[in-house]
């Protein structure tokens, strides 16, 4: 039982630290590829003006 709960502790940390920082990473990278399309986007207009 004492094993169990040693791998838990230590096997669960980085789990729940890896857990975190997707969750917090996730909103930044929709904000960037929201900015990548937009980009695009503008990129594609630039080009069209210049035709």
């Amino acid at each position: 039982m004492e094993g169990l709960v040693a791998q838990v502790a230590n096997v669960g940390f980085p789990i729940v630290v890896s857990i975190y920082l997707l969750v917090r990473i996730e909103s930044k990278m929709e904000s960037l590829t929201s900015s990548i399309f937009e980009l695009a986007k503008v990129i594609e207009g630039i080009k069209e003006q210049k035709n």
